[in-house]
């Protein structure tokens, strides 16, 4: 029996796999900044109204520029805090659906209540962006004791708003996808299971969607320091390495994902970028990156975090794993 990793062996992040080497790149995933409407509790980015943190408009085109020369990417991943708040948000959309890409829209839902954002539901289905909300429970309790008061009924009209437009409902190419994520240190319950729930339950309220996310809190940022506020901060580790599953590392989305800060700096993954934990080798914005191909067969810079992606059912921007 393969003994498991122990939290005190200081080569532990991502063990049975030395090293962890990605392939080729076929998502790219930016973000566009850290300034958001809401300052989730569980947020490992430590987005909130007051970050100033912003993508600028060379930086957007160059990310377009290099989408342009990669055909092998198939799938422009928009990410913030709030990407909707940034001025180049309709641009990075317009250009990437023009290239025959996928885009995905990593949505809070109650951004598009927000003043100056009305119109930004109807834009998203125009141009078919693939939606990615946030509603870490089908409760508006568990809703807003991670997010904010009021949070869950703007969620739920912004879903029905979203139902209208055709997201959901499995003909119209609208995808809309449900995150959630677990309300305190513990890891996701199976995600088949509570996606029949959250289709029960939200049905009532007359909101319709594709698939169902989970993913696992990570120890970062905010998080990391509500553990450490509860002194949970070694048991949550000592979860995630016990739960440790080999069969997730062949999914892990820093194997075919390569993460684009709102500076332009160049990643793994997005948790590397909350870390400043940079893409190994000499080429370190987009700006300098004349092609993906010098970071196919990279080494992937791990560590303890890495752990929250490979425990149990494994987690990853695209849900559980195996």
């Amino acid at each position: 029996m393969t003994p498991r990793p122990r939290l005190e062996d200081p080569s532990f992040a991502i063990p049975f796999v030395t090293p962890l080497v990605a392939g080729s790149v076929t998502t790219l995933q930016v973000n566009l900044g850290k300034r958001c409407n809401l300052a989730c509790t569980h947020c490992h980015v430590e987005a909130g109204p007051k970050r100033t943190e912003s993508m600028s408009a060379a930086t957007a085109a160059q990310v377009l520029a290099l989408l342009a020369d990669a055909p092998e990417v198939h799938t422009l991943d928009l990410t913030g805090g709030a990407p909707e708040l940034n001025p180049n948000f309709r641009d990075l959309v317009r250009g990437a659906r023009a290239l025959g890409r996928r885009v995905i829209d990593r949505c809070n839902l109650t951004v598009l209540s927000e003043p100056g954002m009305e119109d930004v539901a109807e834009f998203l289905a125009e141009h078919r962006v693939h939606v990615v909300a946030s509603l870490p429970c089908y409760t508006a309790e568990n809703v807003e004791r991670q997010r904010g008061k009021g949070v869950f009924d703007r969620s739920i009209t912004a879903l029905r708003a979203l139902g209208a437009l055709g997201y959901g409902d499995g003909v119209s190419g609208r995808v809309l996808d449900l995150v959630y994520n677990p309300g305190g240190a513990f890891l996701p319950p199976a995600q088949p299971a509570l996606e029949a729930r959250y289709k029960q339950e939200l049905a009532a309220l007359g909101v319709r969607f594709d698939h169902l996310l989970t993913l696992t809190n990570m120890p970062i940022r905010r998080f990391a320091q509500a553990l450490a506020r509860a002194g949970q901060t070694e048991a949550y580790m000592e979860l995630l390495v016990q739960n440790f599953n080999p069969a997730t590392v062949a999914g892990l989305m820093c194997r075919s994902h390569l993460s684009v800060g709102w500076d332009g700096k160049l990643y793994d993954c997005d948790f590397n970028q909350m870390l400043d934990l940079a893409v190994e080798g000499a080429v370190g914005t987009v700006a300098e990156l004349g092609g993906l191909g010098v970071l196919a067969g990279r080494r992937v810079v791990t560590g303890s975090h890495c752990f929250g992606c490979t425990a149990g059912a494994g987690s990853s921007c695209s849900g559980a794993l195996a």
